[in-house]
């Protein structure tokens, strides 16, 4: 039976979270902690269910960095397709109401909610290319980034090589990671 924890008010989504601490998380059985963490990898519990063995966490920072550990021991098919589960930014997701909650508040935040047309033609023109080059999605932790500046990366990322932006997209991912559990954990 799952752990029933107090409930409180998420101010940046408005939506009702448990009140979770570390203690608590991990003290639960191994399916609960995944549910509980299944999202902060991107579609991917299968992070969250590999690092419940490294419990007790004593900080948000070994939390994470247990949950890096599962990544960087996955095999490279599995890193590709956690990169390919990202959404792309101001896609067809976020246009059809897809998209995750934390993917929503994240793409909000760096304002590509308010893109203009010619803005929104601009990156999703990038987003195709990108997508072109690599064969998957362009990803990049949004937080504290304008719409402009998420532009202009990927257009210096378009120069790179595919090894170079394989790595650069888990490296963003283990970033997006971290910003979810530091909000699920403030």
């Amino acid at each position: 039976m799952p752990a029933t924890l107090p409930i409180r008010r998420d101010s940046m989504t408005q939506t009702q979270v448990p009140d979770l601490t570390l203690a608590d998380l991990s003290m639960l059985p191994q399916d609960d902690f995944t549910d509980r963490l299944a999202d902060i990898f991107e579609h991917s519990p299968w992070i969250a269910r590999g690092a419940w063995p490294a419990r007790p966490f004593s900080d948000v920072a070994s939390l994470h960095q247990a949950m890096l550990d599962v990544l960087a021991e996955a095999s490279e098919q599995a890193k590709l397709d956690l990169i390919l589960a990202h959404p792309e930014l101001a896609g067809k997701e976020a246009a059809s109401g897809t998209l995750t909650q934390s993917s929503t508040s994240e793409q909000k935040g760096a304002g590509l909610d308010q893109c203009s047309p010619e803005e929104l033609q601009r990156l999703r023109a990038l987003n195709a290319a990108y997508r072109e080059r690599f064969g998957f999605p362009f990803v990049i932790a949004v937080k504290g980034l304008s719409r402009y500046e998420i532009m202009d990366t990927i257009e210096v990322r378009l120069t790179h090589g595919r090894d170079t932006e394989f790595a650069a997209c888990l490296n963003e991912i283990g970033k997006i990671a971290r910003f979810r559990l530091d909000a699920l954990f403030d």
